[in-house]
C-alpha cells in the first residue's frame, strides 16, 4: 500500500510538472514577432518622410509596428565605417530582413549571405555590386533601383523647359561606370528631340572632374547634366562656382546645391520596399524577386542656387515642380 501511495504521488507530481510546462510549450510554438532592421548610412533625421512611407507600406500589407512587427532603426550618421558594427548588431537581434540604402545594403551583404536584404537606392545596383542583374538578382539581396537611363534624356527636356534659349548642354559621364553608355545615349536622344547640342565629357578621376568644369568656364555651355555616379557634392559646388546650371537624376544632388534633379520618388521606393519585406516575411526569397524600377518621378529645384546663378524661374515652370528647396 505504501508503495502504491508513493507511485501515485510521483505520478501526480509528474502530471503537475507537465501541466505547468504546457503553457510554456504553447508559447514557444507561437510565431515570434518578426523584426525588420532599417539601416541608413546617413542620418535618420533627414529621411523621416521615407520612414513614414515604409511604415505605411507595411501597414497596407497588414504589418503594424508594435503589434505584429518590430522595426529596429539604425543610422551611421554619415560615418560609413560604422556600418559593419551596426549590421552586426542587427544580425544579433536577430532581424528577419534588413532594409537600407546602397551603402547600408553593401555593408549588410558583406556581413551575411542568409539574412534577406532589401535596398532602396538612387544608384545602379548592378554597378554597385548589390545584385547580379535586375531580373535575376541572385543571392540574398533585392530591392528598388531609382536610376534609369531614360531619366538622363528627361533631364534635357527639363533644362529646355526652364531655359528655352539653352541650346548647348554638357553631359558629364563617369567613364569607368558601364551605365555611362546608356546615360549618354538617352541624353543624345533628348538633345535630338529638343534641338539641343550635346557635348559629352568622359570623367575618369577627381582631377578630370575639376578640369572639365574649368574648361566649361571658358566654353560657357548653357547647362550641364551630371551622371549620378560622379561625386555629386563636388559637382554641385563646381557648377555653382563656375555659374553653370546643373542637373542630375538623384535627389541628393539638389540637396547639395545642384540646381535641379529629376529623379525617382524615393518615398515611393520605400513604400515599395515594404511590399518586398512583406513577401519575404511570408516566405519569398530575394533571389526570386526582380529588382523594381521606379514608376513615379519628382522634379525638384533649389531656388537658392537659382538666385545665385541669376536665373528667373517662370511661374509656369514652378507649377510643374514637385518640390522647391529655398
Amino acid at each position: 500500500m505504501q508503495f502504491d501511495r508513493l507511485k501515485r504521488r510521483e505520478f501526480i507530481t509528474l502530471l503537475g510538472g507537465a501541466a505547468a510546462a504546457w503553457p510554456l510549450a504553447a508559447r514557444a510554438q507561437q510565431p515570434a514577432t518578426p523584426v525588420v532592421g532599417f539601416l541608413r548610412s546617413a542620418t535618420l533625421a533627414d529621411v523621416q518622410h521615407w520612414m513614414t512611407a515604409f511604415r505605411q507600406g507595411l501597414m497596407e500589407a497588414g504589418f503594424v509596428e508594435g503589434q505584429n512587427v518590430a522595426i529596429e532603426f539604425r543610422s551611421a550618421d554619415n560615418h560609413r565605417d560604422r556600418l559593419p558594427a551596426l549590421v552586426a548588431d542587427l544580425i544579433r537581434q536577430p532581424v528577419a530582413v534588413i532594409v537600407g540604402n546602397s551603402d547600408s545594403a553593401l555593408a549588410a551583404k558583406a556581413a551575411t549571405t542568409t539574412v534577406p536584404i532589401v535596398f532602396a537606392t538612387g544608384s545602379d545596383p548592378v554597378r554597385d555590386g548589390l545584385v547580379a542583374s535586375l531580373n535575376r538578382p541572385g543571392g540574398n539581396v533585392t530591392g528598388m533601383a531609382g536610376v534609369t537611363a531614360e531619366l538622363a534624356g528627361k533631364s534635357v527636356e527639363v533644362i529646355r523647359e526652364l531655359l528655352p534659349s539653352a541650346h548647348r548642354v554638357v553631359a558629364l559621364a563617369n567613364a569607368p561606370d558601364p551605365f555611362s553608355k546608356p546615360f549618354l545615349e538617352h541624353i543624345r536622344l533628348g538633345g535630338a528631340a529638343t534641338g539641343t547640342t550635346i557635348d559629352a565629357k568622359m570623367i575618369r578621376s577627381a582631377a578630370e572632374l575639376e578640369a572639365a568644369f574649368s574648361e566649361m568656364e571658358r566654353e560657357r555651355p548653357d547647362a550641364v547634366i551630371v551622371q549620378p555616379s560622379l561625386p555629386s557634392k563636388r559637382s554641385a559646388e563646381l557648377a555653382l562656382r563656375y555659374r553653370i546650371p546643373a542637373v542630375s537624376a538623384v535627389r541628393g544632388f539638389v540637396d547639395e546645391g545642384g540646381l535641379m534633379s529629376y529623379a525617382a520618388a524615393e518615398a515611393d521606393m520605400y513604400d515599395q520596399a515594404a511590399v518586398y519585406v512583406d513577401k519575404i516575411l511570408k516566405g519569398a526569397k530575394p533571389a526570386d524577386l526582380p529588382v523594381q524600377q521606379p514608376t513615379k518621378f519628382v522634379l525638384i529645384i533649389n531656388m537658392k542656387t537659382a538666385k545665385a546663378l541669376g536665373l528667373t524661374v517662370p511661374p509656369a515652370f514652378l507649377v510643374r515642380v514637385d518640390e522647391v528647396i529655398e
